[in-house]
């Protein structure tokens, strides 16, 4: 009886293919969270000069730090290691910042080698490899999506926590929490829904191998004693 090719081997589960698909929701918000420049801004009515900033950039109109000793205005948007912001890029990148795109730099590169992953299975390709080790592909793309979820979750919490020092931007209650970190916290669940997805399994291969270890010691297990298995 002939066999259609794209019957000749077992295609993806459906968990994987929910999981890829949250999977790569969660990696557009999370890139739009990393590149965009609108974690925190201020409000429009109160004229502040400060604008808006995110992970790598700060807007300025005409801003004058107070510790800076010449008459120097800030104005426009610069990338935070540019020249521009030289003189005042300790200020303007504290420790707990470096932490948040520490967290966030690390989610970036976890979702995206998890999303290769679902897509390297949802694809079959290579066959072979992915045939022979789809259980470790799951359960890598399980694990990194869960990890980077646990970076974003950590990453927001700090933001959300440090933002109104007073020691950082000066007068705080002039700034809310803007789009880009809104987008953070969105990957944040996505990343933690394809983790659940994906969790069921990994969970579900690691049995099944057990099972047939198990299997394979009792058939063979003078080979098994001898550590063959």
């Amino acid at each position: 009886m002939s066999v259609n090719s794209e019957q000749e081997y077992p295609k993806a589960s459906r968990a994987m293919h929910y999981g890829g698909v949250l999977s790569y929701c969660a990696g557009i918000f999370l890139i739009m969270a990393f590149c965009g420049p609108y974690w925190i801004q201020s409000y429009k009515e109160t004229f502040s000069p400060f604008k808006h900033m995110g992970l790598w950039e700060y807007c300025f109109e005409n801003y004058r730090y107070p510790y800076y000793q010449f008459p120097h205005l800030f104005h426009g948007c610069h990338h935070i290691f540019s020249q521009e912001y030289y003189v005042i890029r300790e200020w303007l990148i504290p420790g707990w910042l470096m932490v948040v795109q520490t967290f966030v730099t690390l989610a970036l590169m976890l979702s995206f080698s998890a999303q290769i992953m679902a897509a390297l299975t949802l694809i079959r390709w290579p066959l072979k490899f992915v045939l022979r080790y789809e259980w470790l592909l799951t359960s890598l793309c399980f694990l990194f999506n869960a990890v980077a979820s646990a970076f974003l979750f950590l990453a927001v919490s700090i933001f959300g926590g440090q933002c109104w020092r007073r020691d950082w931007l000066e007068y705080p209650n002039y700034n809310y929490l803007s789009w880009s970190y809104g987008f953070a916290v969105i990957s944040f669940f996505f990343h933690g829904f394809a983790a659940y997805a994906l969790f069921f399994e990994t969970r579900r291969y690691y049995e099944e191998r057990r099972a047939n270890s198990n299997l394979v010691m009792q058939m063979y297990p003078d080979h098994a004693r001898n550590g063959y298995m």
